[in-house]
């Protein structure tokens, strides 16, 4: 990290703009004012980088006009104006206007920024089709051999293969192209973003017709993902001839296939969108699919084409700069109901599909299953309970078995028997406390002489007895032992190694994470797909999280709450997607768990009143990022080293040592540990 931590541009973000100012057809002088107040805008709002339409100057349906020299000479005039206006603003533009060249016109993009015109632009790929009648006006940028030009009293750079970097945003490298340049099979930003370019730009007038809207998202979602890149994209508005044609003044902002911003579609007003893109997220993205990489090699040749024009443009970015990017708190989870059941939907199916295929591959029909009355050993059930239905199996070849010991609540046992009738599997409650309390005395340990000593090994000679009738039942009866434990439980190490929870023959809920699986079990229960079964996974769900190892208070209350020992669920899924998924620092985690999770109203679920709006100081987010840094990477690889067999169900990553995640069993924490230092206690004025 650098520069203030509560700046945007601290944590490798960059804020970007896309401006659709109101214009006069013919009338540049007027066009640029409007330009300019938009730039002002936008660059008042901390925007590094302004993206205006094609040939906004003088309005693309000029037609015929744009042959004649007074239009273009004010043209230039207005370029010009902007030029000189630009001087004071810390933001680079990029404005569109037709400009001749060697006795040829071209459709130019022009990069401006402090006072300099960067260099000049000219469109690659002419429509003469339809509506379109640009090779009568225009030459295509790959008709020149100028290499520079003189414009407005300087000297720039002039071609379609041109990278432009701002020095003082690290990361931020973009690309500019012009309409349908983004239409064609191959588009010049692909090779663009293969030579280095973060962010692609795309100066568009783009008239609109029924149905045309819908297809820019596609295009410019499907540019965003495969380029592994930013895409701005402008259209003209309000302003624009309406002799044969109609324009909505169409804005859109994506990143790598996400929606970041829209504008409003036929505004009467000049408008300006913001939002604020993750450039250390589409390093990290092309810096893991290597397949990237080796396209780069593969088209060197066009890569290598373009030349990269280097500058700064005065950003000061050591005051506090808030993220306006919305950080979902639940990011395993949508906040949209639809997505939310059509995800719980996918992910319930991907486990069941998984655990059909290894039991027809191993040639078995039953399974084992420990039940606990808890969320995770719940989910699983039901996860098994689907299975045999796809099997045409009958629902008692699952062996549920629920284990109480010395700390179980009469609340969690009433629960597991409730779960399994409803189920309807072999239900089977086998007391382990006989066998606790003979290897406790076997072992030595105090407890079995008569002292309340509640350590590790008591904890874990339950786990240890619980898994080991799991495995002997699973041999007796021709089975195999079904794991529960979750992806949230893998992080944090929150499980007993070898002879415990740790271990199982097939573990369908270790890429789940513990936010997911309680919406999962939330989504049965709502579906009706367990019966009459709904009020008890209703209950389960408002059962408080602990293992019941330790005997609790005379009032019932639990003497484990899992939270308060490794941190509130919620808050560590975030940290593990972050950290797993990108490999942010823990200081960027922090910065973005703030503008998630920090005193301020959301809406994510307003149809839901079970979901907890719960809120984080800084304080809170850093101490619990802190226990997840230190489990994490120091102290819990050596379980994830040698888990069982478990389907991957979401692109938020597994822990398993065979798929996503590979690390050694032995690092050290301190890198993590001293970024986490750089988080402040609270945020400024407290």
């Amino acid at each position: 990290m650098k520069g203030n931590f509560f700046n945007l541009y601290a944590h490798g973000f960059a804020r970007v703009a896309v401006g659709v100012p109101r214009c006069r057809v013919a009338d540049p002088a007027f066009n640029a004012a409007q330009t300019l107040d938009l730039a002002r805008q936008a660059a008042a709002q901390g925007a590094a980088l302004v993206a205006f339409p094609e040939l906004g100057i003088s309005a693309y349906t000029c037609d015929d006009l744009f042959h004649q020299g007074a239009l273009l000479e004010a043209c230039e005039r207005a370029l010009g104006d902007i030029v000189a206006g630009s001087a004071a603003l810390p933001a680079a533009l990029i404005v569109g206007l037709p400009l001749r060249v060697n006795h040829s016109l071209f459709n130019c993009a022009v990069v401006v920024a402090r006072g300099r015109i960067l260099g000049v632009v000219p469109k690659t790929y002419l429509p003469n089709y339809g509506e379109f009648y640009e090779a009568r006006q225009f030459t295509s940028g790959d008709c020149t051999v100028a290499t520079q030009v003189e414009l407005a009293g300087q000297r720039a750079p002039f071609g379609p293969a041109q990278l432009f970097e701002v020095a003082d945003v690290p990361g931020l490298r973009f690309h500019v192209e012009i309409c349908e340049d983004v239409w064609v099979p191959i588009p010049p930003s692909s090779f663009a973003a293969l030579a280095g370019a973060s962010v692609l730009v795309n100066l568009s007038a783009s008239n609109i017709v029924v149905g045309k809207s819908g297809y820019r998202h596609q295009l410019v979602s499907q540019q965003s993902a495969r380029c592994l890149a930013a895409y701005l994209y402008t259209s003209a508005g309000r302003g624009e001839s309406s002799t044969d044609l109609a324009w909505d003044g169409q804005s859109i902002i994506y990143e790598n296939g996400e929606l970041l911003a829209e504008s409003g579609r036929f505004l009467d007003d000049s408008h300006l969108i913001l939002a604020d893109v993750d450039l250390e997220r589409l390093s990290h993205e092309r810096m893991r699919q290597t397949t990237f990489g080796q396209s780069v090699l593969r088209h060197k040749a066009e890569a290598e084409r373009f030349q990269t024009v280097a500058f700064e443009i005065g950003l000061a970015a050591d005051q506090p700069l808030a993220l306006r990017r919305r950080v979902e708190r639940f990011p395993y989870v949508p906040a949209d109901r639809r997505r939310r059941d059509e995800r719980c939907d996918e992910v319930y199916n991907i486990q069941v599909q998984a655990l059909v295929q290894r039991l027809s591959a191993i040639g078995m029909d039953k399974v084992v299953i420990g039940v606990s009355g808890g969320l995770d050993s719940t989910h699983a059930l039901l996860v098994c309970a689907k299975a045999m239905d796809r099997l045409n199996l009958p629902r008692a070849n699952i062996i549920g078995v629920t284990m109480p010991g010395f700390a179980t609540s009469e609340r969690t046992l009433q629960q597991a028997r409730a779960l399994m009738r409803v189920v309807g599997c072999t239900a089977m409650e086998i007391d382990i406390r006989p066998s606790c309390a003979q290897m406790l005395q076997d072992i030595g340990h105090p407890y079995a002489s008569g002292q309340e000593v509640y350590d590790i090994t008591f904890e874990n000679v339950q786990a240890g007895e619980r898994t080991s009738h799991l495995f002997r039942l699973a041999n007796f009866h021709n089975a195999i032992v079904i794991g529960t434990g979750d992806l949230s439980e893998l992080a944090l190490g929150w499980c007993t190694y070898g002879v415990g929870d740790h271990m199982s023959h097939y573990n369908v809920n270790a890429s789940v994470p513990k936010t997911l699986i309680t919406h999962l079990v939330r989504w049965v229960a709502e579906t009706g797909k367990v019966g009459d079964g709904s009020q008890v996974l209703l209950d389960i769900l408002g059962t408080e999280i602990s293992p019941e190892l330790v005997p609790g208070k005379t009032d019932g209350a639990p003497a484990q709450r899992t939270e308060q020992f490794i941190g509130p669920y919620e808050l560590q899924d975030f940290n593990l997607y972050y950290i797993l998924r990108y490999g942010f620092a823990p200081s960027k985690v922090a910065f973005l768990a703030l503008a998630a999770w920090h005193d301020r109203e959301r809406g994510d679920w307003p149809e839901e009143a079970h979901v907890p709006r719960n809120q984080y100081e800084l304080a809170a987010i850093k101490r619990n990022l802190g226990i997840f840094v230190h489990r994490f990477f120091k102290t819990s690889q050596f379980k994830r080293s040698c888990v069982p067999n478990a389907p991957k169900v979401g692109s938020g990553g597994s822990l398993s040592p065979r798929g996503d995640w590979r690390a050694p069993s032995d690092s050290e924490e301190v890198v993590w540990k001293a970024d986490l230092a750089n988080i402040p206690d609270a945020p400024p004025h407290g």
